[in-house]
């Protein structure tokens, strides 16, 4: 027992603590202490005590609330049992500390690693960046012209006014970092059937779909929410309980989206339809009228098409959230939300920031690449940013 009791303590020492490790042997000196048992002369709070003192001098903050509670444990088998509980979590605590002492040296060895393999690919295929350098031409080229206009419709109106982040998108001067982020954005909206997918990142293919996937889902979400609320008003959706349970609704019944769209958003329709009703009758509301009614499911069972208004404006919102995303990092994004977004940022948090570290990590990797292919791309006189910022 006291064994155990001095291997976890001495395996939560660092090097550099040598005086308290020959303290700590010292004092739970097997031997000895064998030898006190023997006679019978083994003190056992005194013992409890020691071990105490030390765990409140070697654990975390977080622990010290459970290691002062020991110290009013009276029965003995109790506060042995407690203390072999805490010296788990201490361990468990070093292990993760240890873990992310190490993850920077990790991710270095990882990124040099990665690019090391990939130029002896290069070194063996020197067309092997042919679909890289079409990927970022194509990039630069969409950089050139005008950003698609959704023409005003009643549908569109309150998402489709100014937004200060839409400066994301006004005309400048031509940057490595601008076409790069350009490429990443561009890599979510990938068709399938293209093959020419650029092989910097065929590694990371199968995570961009799901974030494609997410992006898309996202962009259903918010479009059913922004019609919903045209027609319920502030009351309903000032209710975070009546959105958290619109989402959820939602949700639950888009799972069948890409392959009957029709269909799903006709159920979607009918039941947000249902759950606003019934939300304005509790509360003690005007229910919507008849035509109101037709006229909220009609509009969300337009969303099932990809020509939809509403829907194309929250998809080129969601993209330009994006976009600032790696240029400003998810936290500033997230504080200049355009219109019709900021019922989903939660949702658009998460996605941000797996796609900033996502490209984070790809331009780590293979930015000495992408600095010579875009060298011919941009000004020479720019340099490219390899690092995203992300608060």
């Amino acid at each position: 027992m006291w064994r155990t009791h001095l291997k976890i303590l001495l395996s939560l020492l660092l090097p550099r603590q040598n005086r308290l490790r020959i303290e700590i042997e010292e004092a739970l000196d097997m031997d000895f202490l064998k030898q006190k048992a023997e006679h019978e002369a083994l003190d056992v709070p005194y013992l409890s005590k020691y071990i105490l003192n030390m765990m409140t001098l070697l654990c975390a903050p977080v622990r010290d609330e459970a290691v002062q509670k020991l110290e009013n444990v009276t029965d003995p088998v109790q506060l042995l049992r407690g203390i072999f509980q805490v010296l788990g979590l201490m361990k468990m605590d070093m292990v993760n500390y240890t873990i992310q002492s190490l993850q920077p040296h990790l991710q270095e060895h990882s990124i040099q690693y990665e690019r090391a393999k990939f130029q002896e690919l290069l070194d063996e295929q020197p067309s092997l960046l042919n679909h890289t350098t079409k990927w970022l031409t194509k990039a630069a080229a969409d950089l050139t012209m005008p950003p698609p206009t959704c023409p005003d419709t009643p549908d569109s109106s309150s998402v489709a006014g100014p937004s200060p982040n839409e400066a994301a998108n006004n005309p400048e001067p031509l940057s490595p970092s601008m076409v790069l982020s350009q490429g990443f954005l561009n890599l979510l909206l990938w068709d399938p059937e293209n093959e020419e997918f650029p092989e910097t990142l065929l590694m990371d293919r199968t995570r961009l779909q799901e974030l494609e996937s997410q992006l898309h889902q996202l962009t259903i979400l918010a479009s059913v929410l922004l019609v919903a609320s045209s027609f319920s008003g502030s009351v309903l959706f000032g209710s975070p309980q009546f959105v958290d349970k619109l989402k959820r609704v939602t949700k639950s019944l888009m799972e069948d989206f890409n392959s009957r769209p029709e269909e799903a958003m006709l159920t979607v329709s009918e039941q947000v339809s249902q759950e606003i009703h019934q939300s304005l009758k509790n509360m003690g509301l005007a229910a919507l009228s008849s035509d109101n009614t037709a006229s909220l499911i009609g509009q969300l069972q337009n969303i099932a098409k990809k020509e939809n208004c509403v829907r194309s404006v929250i998809d080129q919102r969601i993209h330009l959230f994006l976009k600032c995303c790696l240029v400003l990092g998810v936290q500033r994004s997230l504080l200049d939300l355009p219109g019709g977004l900021t019922l989903i940022e939660a949702e658009l948090a998460e996605l941000g920031q797996r796609f900033v570290n996502l490209t984070y990590h790809n331009q780590q990797v293979f930015g000495p690449y992408y600095t010579e292919i875009l060298k011919t791309l941009t000004s020479p006189a720019q340099a490219l940013e390899t690092k995203v910022e992300s608060l």
